[in-house]
């Protein structure tokens, strides 16, 4: 059991609380309130709901008394609010569904004396006292929610350490990674975000002593983000800059960049011609640009040792891995049989033969998130310093052309129609200006390549998500992956890898989300 005392000066406190439990809120969490009446266990619970809204001063949230449930199937994630305190048994409890589905759903209970103990293992248990004139409240974490109790006191804790302690904190959608974000505005109304990045464990050893992250060179950790952001900062790009940072508990305050999304643009109907003609000029520049194979971490404190991050090439047994991911979520979701291990086996030699496509003499850093969800538009700003760079860190050092068709062949939008053959023709020009040596036609290998690489390693991604993390959403986007890869596939350079697909995972296969 892990736990957190707090002193409530008054009833702005408690609510203060509440809405510092919804920031860090998320399916399966059950929040138990205890405290006497007028204790504040339904300001409280008002609070943590009113959170998780959109516009949450105008959210109604009335006490389940005489309801015993109040459902909120609307907000960010579904909430069950229940009052226990006219029931008499745990039974009754049992027939308002209350353990029923814990796992799709935030749990908040009232009066959880009512159930004798029979609480759930992995649970927050806040305990509001009246002493007198003082007020106070007790936070437990129990089982696996001993993690979010601790989280929770090592950011209120890192917060008053510097400028930011008494902002504002809001909750800032983040992206399918475990990775938490807040929205900070101080009182001079300037916003900075909070990246809430703890290391956490990289998975089983699958290969030659080494996990998928490794492999895969995948970031682990804070540290990396810190010396990419910074490098491309030096390198004159915008990246976040770390205002203030404790690395080693996993949190940083970065500049914020607004909202202008590339995604958030393109769903809403927007012109992103420019944005997208300044992305590629981007990608332009720093493929003519010399890239270090490492990156000095930020020490802001001037304190310790210099730490550096390496930057790992993108070999071939990270391309191949990578594509692993569709053999182990995509194929298992769609067949009831498993794959013939001469099937498997001439999977990765396909690839291999591909992966001489994507050699480069002049290696460069590719992010290979540069899509829609991580470029924001800051027209503010001049030049390439109007796209904002953020979720970096798994910056590796390989052929340009990916992250190119990272960004023309976006997983998760729909680009308006001709803009990929448009952009991809404009890059091609740009760097003809700026090297007669550019290929064009090897550069297109390297794209179509790396565009059925990185749809393979989607769908399969895609298909991780929905299987063991219970996100359905991203099947959706699966129909538009497979089209990809489809295009992509075309290309001479992938004949191999088309054969195999057209004999094992055909068009009418891939198309998965359809269906689901």
């Amino acid at each position: 059991m892990k736990s957190t005392k707090r002193k409530l000066e008054n009833e702005a406190a408690t609510t203060a609380l509440g809405h510092e439990l919804s920031l860090f809120a998320r399916k399966g969490m059950v929040v138990c309130l205890f405290g006497d009446l007028g204790a504040g266990k339904t300001t409280l619970a008002r609070a943590l709901i009113r959170g998780l809204a959109k516009d949450g001063k105008s959210l109604d949230v009335p006490s389940p008394t005489f309801a015993l449930l109040q459902p909120y199937d609307d907000l960010r994630l579904c909430v069950h609010h229940y009052d226990l305190y006219r029931i008499t048994n745990a039974d009754e409890a049992d027939e308002l569904g209350l353990f029923d589905e814990l796992d799709e759903r935030l749990t908040i209970v009232e009066w959880p004396e009512r159930l004798n103990g029979q609480l759930p293992v992995d649970r927050i248990e806040v305990h509001l006292e009246i002493t007198g004139d003082r007020r106070s409240a007790k936070l437990s974490g129990f089982g696996i929610m001993e993690q979010t109790i601790d989280r929770l006191e090592r950011v209120s804790s890192f917060l008053q350490q510097g400028d930011w302690g008494k902002s504002q904190r809001n909750f800032l959608q983040g992206d399918a990674s475990s990775r938490r974000y807040e929205r900070l505005t101080n009182a001079d109304g300037k916003n900075a975000i909070l990246m809430d990045m703890p290391a956490t464990p990289d998975g089983p050893i699958i290969k030659d002593g080494k996990t998928y992250g490794q492999i895969a060179h995948i970031a682990e950790g804070i540290f990396p983000v810190a010396a990419i952001n910074q490098t491309l900062c030096n390198q004159g790009f915008s990246a976040p800059v770390q205002l203030q940072q404790d690395l080693t508990n996993g949190l940083m305050i970065i500049d914020d960049f607004g909202d202008q999304v590339f995604g958030t643009l393109i769903d809403r109907g927007d012109d992103v011609s420019q944005p997208i003609q300044v992305a590629t000029e981007l990608l332009v520049e720093m493929a003519a640009m010399e890239w270090p194979h490492v990156a000095p971490i930020p020490m802001l404190t001037g304190t310790g040792k210099q730490k550096n991050h390496q930057i790992a090439d993108f070999d071939l047994t990270a391309f191949k891995m990578e594509t692993s991911l569709l053999l182990d979520w995509f194929w298992p979701m769609l067949k009831d049989d498993n794959l013939d291990p001469d099937a498997r086996r001439s999977f990765f030699e396909a690839w291999t033969k591909a992966f001489q496509f994507v050699q480069t003499e002049h290696p460069v850093w590719i992010l290979r998130d540069f899509h829609s969800p991580n470029l924001i538009w800051m027209p503010e700003q001049t030049g390439i310093k109007r796209v904002g760079l953020i979720d970096t860190q798994d910056c590796v050092m390989g052929h340009p052309a990916y992250d190119l068709v990272s960004m023309l062949q976006d997983a998760r939008v729909d680009l308006p129609k001709g803009f990929e053959a448009k952009y991809f023709q404009y890059y091609c020009d740009l760097s003809q200006k700026q090297n007669r040596q550019f290929d064009p036609q090897a550069f297109g290998a390297a794209y179509a390549v790396y565009g059925a690489q990185r749809a393979t390693k989607i769908l399969g991604i895609f298909a991780r998500l929905f299987k063991r993390d219970g996100k359905p959403g991203y099947l959706q986007h699966m129909p538009r992956v497979s089209a990809a890869l489809e295009k992509n596939l075309a290309h001479p350079a992938l004949s191999a890898i088309g054969e195999w697909y057209q004999a094992y995972l055909p068009v009418c296969d891939r198309d998965a989300g359809k269906n689901q």
